[in-house]
């Protein structure tokens, strides 16, 4: 089974919207295991209303919108990673993270060791916004270090050209393009937005 993994620097930076517009463009199916929070509509109904795939039913369902191992702490619950093997699906299928690499699912496991379990390639999300190369740099440093396949960095916000190319070169990563942020939202305006994303490169990790 070909999958990708997108997963962000931070949370908010536009991971789910770049995961809808990925998953589109691949025809795959779509899968967050772990939803915290679900008071607002879930990542799962976000990427359901803009692409129009498959999206299969989480993990885990959260009701607070804090971190994972927090959200099931208040449920009274443990996250068991066992239950977090990647589903086998007709085609290609895009797995959502929850936050950032490092955001913790237990005490004793963060994100970034799911990933290291399902050995697949993972695309980082990046928001062009002062901090990013930090944050950018140190969020690829741990996935390599963890011996994860890097696809590449791309970016969600206005332009920042020499910010964009600075990670690029320093961290030696591939730049997929960018997401500008969309205004009017939908299907369409996503899918127009996505074909400056290098969706031959991403397609060559698969």
């Amino acid at each position: 089974m070909s999958a990708l993994v997108v997963t962000g620097t931070d949370t908010g930076v536009g991971k789910t919207v770049f995961a809808a517009g990925l998953t589109a463009a691949m025809g795959a199916s779509y899968w967050k295991p772990v939803q915290s929070g679900l008071e607002e509509r879930t990542d799962s109904q976000v990427i359901a209303a803009l692409s129009g795939v498959r999206v299969l039913p989480e993990a885990y369902r959260l009701q607070l919108p804090v971190s994972p191992h927090l959200a099931a702490e208040d449920a009274g619950i443990r996250i068991d990673l066992d239950r977090l093997t990647l589903p086998q699906v007709d085609g290609p299928l895009v797995v959502e993270g929850a936050g950032g690499v490092m955001v913790p699912l237990t005490r004793g496991a963060f994100f970034l060791d799911v990933f290291v379990r399902w050995q697949k390639p993972v695309v980082v999300v990046a928001r062009t916004a002062l901090g990013t190369i930090n944050h950018t740099a140190l969020s690829l440093m741990a996935l390599r270090n963890a011996g994860c396949i890097v696809v590449g960095v791309a970016f969600v916000g206005p332009p920042e050209p020499d910010v964009e190319q600075t990670i690029a070169q320093m961290c030696n990563v591939n730049h997929l393009g960018r997401l500008p942020h969309i205004a009017d939202l939908s299907q369409t305006t996503l899918s127009r937005a996505f074909s400056a994303i290098d969706m031959p490169t991403i397609r060559s990790f698969l």
